[in-house]
């Protein structure tokens, strides 16, 4: 029984001297937070693997293959959201324990960088970019096209209408704009 515990000791040791060489020779220098971004796709994994196995148990139909329409209004409805959750004002005080506010960053956005702080910076991250944001939107807009198709439907063509709505806002200041000369 002592011998296996050394050999287990023994083991925990040199996998945790190559996680430190791995993390040392990744980072060249820079702050990496490799163990937050291992945490934030194992949360991402089990995200997933929850909704799928709701889907699954639930006997719903899941399509052979998503139909155009259906990728073009996810499409924008995870840009819209994903924007709306990752920069505007109004969502600030969701990001705000993980972040710190710089400034502000286009019309109605926000400019904000991750907490520097170990458990803080990963999350701020994912928080304030729009990029990493819109992998977990859209896979919770699949998941609610598939458990729930009509409000899901509904959610993204609101999404969508404000995402259109947001682009004819921006034509009709730079038309402004350009006509005034400012």
């Amino acid at each position: 029984m002592g011998t296996a515990t050394a050999t287990d000791n023994r083991l925990a040791r040199r996998l945790r001297g190559a996680l430190r060489r791995t993390r040392r020779d990744y980072a060249a220098g820079h702050d990496r937070p490799l163990g937050g971004y291992l945490a934030a796709m194992a949360g991402f994994a089990a995200y997933t693997a929850a909704w799928t196995t709701v889907v699954r148990r639930s006997g719903r139909p899941v399509p052979e293959r998503p139909e155009p329409w259906d990728v073009v209004l996810t499409s924008v409805a995870t840009f819209r959201l994903s924007r709306l959750l990752s920069k505007a004002s109004v969502t600030s005080p969701l990001r705000a324990p993980f972040t710190r506010y710089v400034g502000p960053q286009g019309p109605a956005e926000l400019h904000e960088e991750a907490q520097p702080e170990q458990g803080k910076h990963t999350v701020g991250e994912l928080a304030t970019c729009p990029f990493c944001m819109s992998v977990w939107v859209a896979s919770a807009l699949t998941a609610g096209q598939l458990l729930w198709p009509r409000a899901t439907r509904t959610a993204m063509g609101t999404l969508t209408a404000l995402a259109g709505a947001d682009t004819l806002q921006l034509a009709y200041g730079a038309l402004v704009d350009k006509t005034t000369g400012d």
